[in-house]
């Protein structure tokens, strides 16, 4: 397996699924949030608020190359990853693409009190995940593996995905 790349809005449990699968994959595991954060010596949202979205949709691609290119990682990424075609293709190309999916409703529940969510910092989180979620469902929905987080227990979501990781055939 050359890589797995978790998608998904934030708070549909990308991080904590993503270790599991590493760990019982015996796979190196990288957040590019993090990668990010070490690359630039601040803040996410500090890059947002200083040098602005596109800015970081370009450092994103930078580092999600690099890692692709190494192999054998299971790698995190950021909610909004997926909106550049270029990423996708990488992540396709490279390994498999598992998006997660949540309700908008379980979603602000699990990221009401978070702070370092810059696209949260507004009025109504509630109605700012779902309008993002709309915005960005043409692109969550070009994941090889798609799975529904809202429900179970992290430790079954992730058996359920690497079986189905392991009956992927490359389509779709």
């Amino acid at each position: 397996m050359k890589n797995i790349f978790f998608v998904g809005f934030m708070g549909t449990g990308k991080t904590t699924i993503s270790k599991i699968v590493a760990e019982q994959l015996n796979m190196k595991w990288a957040d590019l949030d993090n990668l990010i954060v070490q690359r630039e010596g601040r803040s996410i949202v500090e890059i947002f608020n200083t040098d602005g979205e596109n800015y970081f949709r370009e450092l994103e691609k930078k580092v999600l190359n690099e890692i692709a290119d190494i192999g054998g990682y299971v790698v995190s990424t950021g909610g909004g990853i997926v909106i550049l075609d270029e990423n996708v293709e990488i992540m396709k190309k490279n390994g498999v693409m598992v998006t997660l999916v949540a309700t908008p409703e379980i979603i602000y529940e699990r990221l009401k009190n978070d702070d370092t969510r810059p696209l949260l910092q507004v009025e109504d989180p509630l109605d700012e995940i779902k309008r993002l979620m709309f915005e960005r469902a043409k692109f969550y929905i070009k994941g090889n593996i798609i799975v529904d987080t809202s429900e179970d227990e992290p430790e079954n979501l992730a058996n359920q995905i690497i079986e189905e990781i392991k009956n992927f055939n490359g389509t779709r």
